[in-house]
């Protein structure tokens, strides 16, 4: 703050200066000092939800004059898609360093890795009752040093995402995707992702999650086996007998 201050001061004929602020009133005396020096503000609204974050994808590669599949998109939100800075970063890198179509294989190779990615694809085997699978993935998790917490979140924003679309009824994705404030590729993946669970097995398995939601954040003495159990626990409603009421 002092030096931006100090810079705004002595004045930058010969330099172009950039300062990013995210809002709310932190640092207001330099914003005001930079307003003072009719510095140009550009608005530039968070994006947050899952549908803008995929048009900005879209409209990235869009922009370089490629394109990237569906599955590629939810891949890369996957494994970047908590900072558009990153996002956007991520983008650039599969735009310079590849050819062709861009698809989930791809943005695998780059970004397989990553913490987000790993904790997504415990979910997935978790929400279609894999349990060999969703272990395997997860202990190896674990053993990277992935933290219990993200996955616990990922395991809670896709039963949510199931129940939302499954009570949503018939109809187009892109149509349900408007209607939900979700890209039609979460849709899709959501409606898959239903088949085979009803209401009563899956309000269970969101409450055997905020049950592991405690117990991963200081309510239990072992977060890595609360979500073991709370992963077991889901497969195990997944196959239970229906209970349609």
């Amino acid at each position: 703050v002092d030096e931006l201050e100090d810079a705004l001061k002595v004045g930058l004929d010969d330099a172009n200066l950039i300062v990013l602020h995210k809002g709310g009133n932190r640092a207001k005396r330099v914003l005001d000092a930079l307003k003072r020096a009719k510095a140009r503000v550009i608005e530039a609204p968070a994006i947050k939800s899952d549908r803008d974050k995929s048009a900005f994808v879209m409209n990235e590669f869009r922009r370089a004059r490629r394109r990237i599949t569906p599955e590629g998109v939810r891949a890369l939100l996957e494994a970047a898609g908590k900072d558009t800075s990153e996002l956007a970063a991520a983008c650039r890198q599969l735009v310079d360093d590849t050819s062709g179509v861009v698809d989930e294989n791809t943005v695998g190779t780059y970004h397989g890795g990553k913490v987000e990615a790993t904790g997504f694809r415990v979910a997935d085997a978790t929400v279609a009752g894999n349990a060999p699978e969703a272990l395997r993935l997860l202990r190896h998790a674990f053993a990277s040093g992935v933290d219990p917490v993200p996955i616990v979140a990922v395991l809670a924003s896709q039963l949510r995402q199931v129940a939302k679309v499954a009570s949503a009824g018939s109809g187009r994705s892109a149509d349900l995707a408007k209607q939900l404030g979700m890209p039609p590729w979460q849709v899709d993946k959501a409606r898959t992702a239903s088949r085979g669970w009803d209401g009563v097995r899956l309000g269970r398995a969101i409450q055997a999650v905020a049950a592991a939601d405690f117990a991963v954040k200081g309510g239990g003495r072992d977060p890595q086996y609360a979500v073991e159990h709370v992963v077991l626990e889901i497969c195990r409603q997944r196959h239970a007998p229906s209970e349609r009421h």
